[in-house]
């Protein structure tokens, strides 16, 4: 079984491979800046960006909304093509307009309809977003739709929620994420995705499937496949990483980061009790 949630040490960890997606560049729901820690901070040889890596769908609905910090996502992974590391972009639904140039390249990222990933000890993964297997997306497109908006207005409302939480000194709180895992419609969905795409893996002979698309990261065995979720940088802010072994990991980068928020404001408390026992 490949590895579960792990935690990591310091910067500029370095990798066989690393898996990201749902990025949704051109959301406000986009956490750019921890994403561009993350980056900076992590290395690999390969990375896959396993889908909705730029958000469409609200470009095209709200109009467009590119901050700084969504530039510097995309000039940091050129930069890491340029210095060398192999870069696979497989699109998503939402931005499905990239399948129109597979094959291409930009700037050193390759355009992939889905990839055959063979990890270091051998096992062979479907590497797909998704959502082709997503009876929703595929047969009623104007109902994803529609779960797209509600999704984005739980989205908003789930940043005012977390800023009147800092304010009182609490912990982020994913309110979409509570109720991904709460409400009984929502467990089933993911519950059959998960079954659809290790099914898909095994017909296709794979060892296990790599995908993203349901905002839900999971590393899990199913019947003798292996299901790997990347998780989104929306919600969760997560990415699975190949070590050198071929061991996959989830690394939960949102919640690495609230500790090391919590060890500085520790040894910020620390200066502060030890300056007083020094008046």
């Amino acid at each position: 079984m490949h590895g579960a949630k792990a935690k990591w040490p310091g910067s500029n960890v370095n990798y066989r491979t690393i898996f990201l997606s749902d990025i949704h560049l051109g959301t406000p729901g986009c956490q750019a800046e921890l994403l561009l820690d993350f980056l900076r901070q992590h290395e690999a040889r390969e990375y896959y960006l396993v889908g909705d890596i730029v958000d469409a769908w609200r470009i095209r609905r709200k109009g467009f909304l590119w901050p700084q910090a969504h530039n510097d996502v995309v000039q940091t992974l050129l930069a890491k093509a340029h210095d060398g590391a192999k870069i696979y972009l497989i699109p998503g639904n939402h931005d499905e307009f990239l399948r129109s140039y597979l094959g291409t390249h930009f700037g050193g990222i390759e355009v992939l309809q889905s990839a055959d990933f063979t990890s270091a000890d051998g096992k062979r993964f479907l590497v797909t977003h998704g959502d082709q297997f997503d009876s929703v997306v595929v047969n009623a497109r104007w109902l994803a739709h529609v779960g797209d908006r509600a999704y984005g207005f739980m989205l908003w409302l789930n940043t005012r929620l977390n800023r009147l939480r800092w304010l009182w000194g609490g912990q982020y709180w994913s309110l979409s994420k509570w109720a991904k895992h709460q409400v009984k419609q929502a467990v089933n969905y993911i519950s059959e995705y998960e079954n659809v795409l290790t099914t898909e893996a095994r017909r296709g002979g794979y060892d296990g499937v790599i995908c993203g698309h349901i905002h839900s990261a999971a590393i899990r065995e199913m019947d003798g496949i292996a299901y790997v979720n990347t998780g989104d940088w929306v919600e969760s802010c997560t990415a699975v990483v190949e070590l050198d072994s071929g061991r996959l990991a989830l690394i939960d980068w949102e919640n690495s980061a609230r500790q090391s928020r919590k060890r500085a404001r520790l040894r910020r408390a620390r200066r502060k009790d030890k300056q007083l026992e020094n008046v």
